[in-house]
């Protein structure tokens, strides 16, 4: 009875709370949820973009493996981060997109994204996303050409939905965006595909329902203003919810645990904040889509919103 009294006292130091997931094993439970949203960009776009995907996830992996060769670290391409993070790129690319292109931004997303800031657990920004802005930026009119998925109905072109309406102001229809059969990146245009991979890591707890759940309710309330306001220029927030990368942003980039606030007032703030960066630059910025710079803009502002978030120890004073 002592012994058993003295085990429940006992002092340890932290974490005192253990997760049942290694990170390895999230990594590639996270990697298992995207298979959806690979099939449908393979159903819709063709075989082609295996290729694009396996080279994207081939350099990723390739180029961790060199940095810690050099800098004589511990090789750890098997926990998968590095494969997260090629083929969230890969799915954010348009289809058939240059390989040697492809090759570049995972190369980037790996050396500038997150190891020049020390590797997994310290880089600020997302690094699929650093990517996906360098290619922005480096091949603009490859990032913007745009394939007509295999499968497409008569009335859907090429041209993604939220292009279609910034410059044309036509309003494609709910059901091919939730479907996928729209033009758009390879694993972005199904949100039916990319909500049963991400409501399943929900389910099992591996993420967070606060950061989509934030973005959902801060793209309703802010879209929907707009659309009040004047609803021939404004499209609805289901259009806002179900077009372009909101749904692969919202449940697979915005959740990044390294790049995304550790407390649950935290992480409100800044899916809301989300939510408001993507509808300015839906409606008033320059390009049809906002998510990337979105998340990357709020990744910014993490460690910020940590510090004033943080409850305070219980019995500290003002």
């Amino acid at each position: 009875m002592e012994e058993k009294i003295k085990k429940e006292f006992e002092f340890t130091s932290s974490p005192h709370f253990h997760s049942k997931y290694s990170t390895g094993t999230v990594m590639w439970i996270v990697n298992l949820s995207l298979i959806p949203a690979v099939i449908s960009g393979v159903i819709f776009f063709g075989l082609y973009q295996l290729v694009i995907i396996f080279t994207s996830i081939f350099f990723a992996i390739l180029t961790e493996a060199i940095i810690q060769k050099i800098l004589k670290q511990k090789i750890t391409i098997t926990d998968g981060s590095a494969f997260l993070t090629g083929l969230l790129l890969a799915l954010t690319l348009p289809p058939n997109f240059s390989l040697s292109a492809t090759a570049i931004g995972a190369v980037f997303a790996i050396a500038i994204g997150k190891q020049i800031f020390g590797g997994l657990g310290f880089n600020i920004f997302n690094p699929a996303l650093a990517g996906r802005a360098f290619l922005q930026a480096a091949f603009p009119v490859e990032i913007t050409t745009w394939t007509a998925p295999n499968y497409s109905v008569q009335s859907v072109s090429s041209a993604t939905p939220l292009a279609a309406f910034k410059y044309d102001k036509v309003l494609t229809e709910l059901k091919p965006l939730v479907v996928g059969n729209i033009g758009g990146c390879i694993g972005e245009t199904s949100a039916l595909a990319i909500l049963v991979g991400g409501i399943f890591l929900i389910a099992i707890g591996i993420v967070n329902y606060r950061i989509p759940l934030a973005m959902i309710i801060g793209l309703f309330l802010f879209g929907g203003v707009f659309h009040l306001i004047d609803v021939t220029k404004f499209p609805p927030p289901s259009f806002h919810l179900f077009a372009g990368g909101f749904m692969l942003g919202a449940f697979y980039m915005a959740t990044d645990y390294v790049t995304s606030p550790y407390t649950p007032k935290g992480m409100w703030i800044f899916g809301l904040g989300i939510s408001l960066f993507i509808v300015i630059i839906r409606l008033f910025g320059g390009v049809p889509e906002g998510v990337m710079y979105s998340i990357l803009l709020m990744n910014s502002f993490v460690p910020l919103i940590n510090r004033y978030t943080i409850p305070k120890p219980f019995g500290m004073k003002e």
